[in-house]
């Protein structure tokens, strides 16, 4: 009993280790902030839309934008998954369907600063039809994109 008990604990130790190390490699508060985001054409600097971002604790990432109903497309909410890149950033991958046509996107995030309450980075939309595999190669670029957001706060 004593000995299952050490190993036991011994298990329990290396995992909160390993958490405590991963939890070093994030950028200071970001797992659970929700930005809102200016997102601006890259190649003409025109205003496109704004979004709210939401990197959640477990990796996961939800985004809401206000182009979602048209004029022009309407497409879903985006959902998906970010992790940290070396340089002390954040790379992002969510995917939306588009309505009515039934295509779904890929949006690829690259959070290139992120500096107290604010970030800074590049967005790649890729569509794809419906039956295609959309986290494989292929698809079309249809836009790049920057953006610059502030964490909400409460005060």
């Amino acid at each position: 009993m004593k000995r299952t008990f050490v190993v036991l604990a011994g298990c329990i130790l290396a995992y909160c280790g390993c958490v405590a190390l991963h939890a070093q490699n994030l950028p200071a508060g970001i797992a659970g902030s929700t930005y809102i985001t200016t997102i601006t054409d890259a190649n003409t600097g025109a205003f496109s839309s704004r979004s709210l971002i939401t990197l959640h604790g477990d990796h996961s990432i939800a985004v809401v934008d206000s182009g979602q109903g048209g004029p022009g497309v309407n497409f879903s909410s985006q959902r998906g998954a970010w992790i940290t890149s070396p340089n002390a950033g954040v790379t992002a991958r969510t995917f939306d369907f588009s309505f009515p046509n039934a295509g779904i996107a890929r949006v690829d995030y690259n959070f290139t600063t992120i500096s107290g309450s604010q970030v800074v980075g590049t967005i790649t939309l890729t569509v794809f039809p419906i039956n295609a595999d959309p986290q494989g190669s292929g698809g079309t670029v249809v836009g790049n994109f920057n953006f610059t957001g502030q964490r909400i706060t409460v005060p």
